[in-house]
């Protein structure tokens, strides 16, 4: 039990600040939920199969997270709000959104201005990926070379392949584009529509298939798409393991409580993204949690539990 007040920066996939690893052969990963203390420290809270979270919100609303500067490919400061202000802007206020680095890169490629960092950081290879959800949702997006897997496992994809490999991400954004444009794959699938799909995933071979068609389409796109800096690729990604239970078609609920005040408690035994697969004190069922639900949020660890309705008959 501790009375430090946490403010939740979220759920990443081996994602120490400005290190480079990746998923091995066996599509492993380290998922933590990253925590800043008040003075400013950081904890990474670890998480596996097992883990046991307790917390209660310390405090109403959401709470600025601060923005990024940008220097190179690996290289970038993240600098805390100094007014520690109320979230305006999904996870910002709006000095901080105004100031981060990361709000142009969306620009680049239509010739938006970007300072020296934030240019070298756009210039290494990105990746264009197709990717596909719990329940069939499928969408096309980019990750940096040095994200190449992080950035799926974080998204929380069921099953993904590589469509194609440009030389920097002003390419990489102009072919996302034009499969948006030309296939009709959204570039966003939100986050309550891939935590509702876990409550009950669609098969994993006909997921696998989905995603294996829409990634021919895009390749065969592609394909046909003048002009160079860019090549067309067939490469699968690796999910991770600790993945695959909350991922495997089983009837799940829906966790029975806003994550936004009061007190909880569950053990996690699956991880997709930053949803989770959770077993609860006293009932025999298994719930989706978002856990992403908590970015920007305060909280005090401690072993708190989650009060189990009554009549869990009503849940089905």
């Amino acid at each position: 039990m501790t009375d430090t007040r946490y403010l939740v920066h979220g759920v990443f996939w081996d994602a120490e600040p400005g290190a480079a690893a990746e998923a091995g052969p066996s599509g492993g990963g380290h998922p933590v939920m990253r925590l800043q203390d008040p003075d400013g420290g950081w904890t990474d809270l670890a998480i596996g199969a097992g883990t046991r979270l307790g917390f209660r919100l310390a405090a109403a609303g959401k709470h600025c997270l601060g923005h990024h500067k940008v220097h190179g490919p690996a290289d970038r400061d993240h600098v805390l709000c100094p007014a520690r202000a109320q979230a305006v802007r999904g996870s910002q206020c709006e000095r901080c959104f105004v100031v981060d680095d990361s709000r142009l890169i969306h620009d680049f490629h239509r010739g938006g201005r970007v300072p020296p960092g934030l240019r070298a950081y756009l210039m290494q290879p990105h990746w264009l990926y197709v990717a596909t959800f719990a329940g069939g949702a499928s969408k096309v997006g980019t990750a940096a070379n040095l994200r190449k897997w992080k950035r799926l496992a974080e998204q929380g994809a069921v099953v993904a392949r590589y469509v194609a490999r440009a030389d920097d991400g002003r390419v990489v954004r102009i072919l996302e584009d034009i499969v948006t444009r030309d296939a009709g794959l959204p570039q966003q699938v939100r986050s309550a529509a891939k935590a509702a799909a876990l409550t009950g995933p669609a098969p994993a071979v006909e997921l696998d298939a989905l995603n294996s068609r829409l990634a021919a389409g895009a390749r065969e796109l592609l394909a046909g798409v003048g002009g160079g800096g860019f090549g067309v690729v067939d490469e699968p990604w690796l999910r991770p393991g600790f993945s695959d239970a909350a991922c495997a078609p089983a009837a799940r609920h829906a966790y029975p409580h806003e994550l936004s005040a009061g007190t909880h408690g569950f053990r996690i035994d699956s991880l997709s993204g930053s949803i989770a697969l959770a077993s609860l004190d006293g009932a025999d069922l298994e719930f989706v949690v978002n856990l992403g639900q908590l970015k920007a949020r305060t909280i005090e660890l401690g072993d708190h539990g989650t009060d189990v309705p009554a009549v869990q008959e009503s849940l089905f």
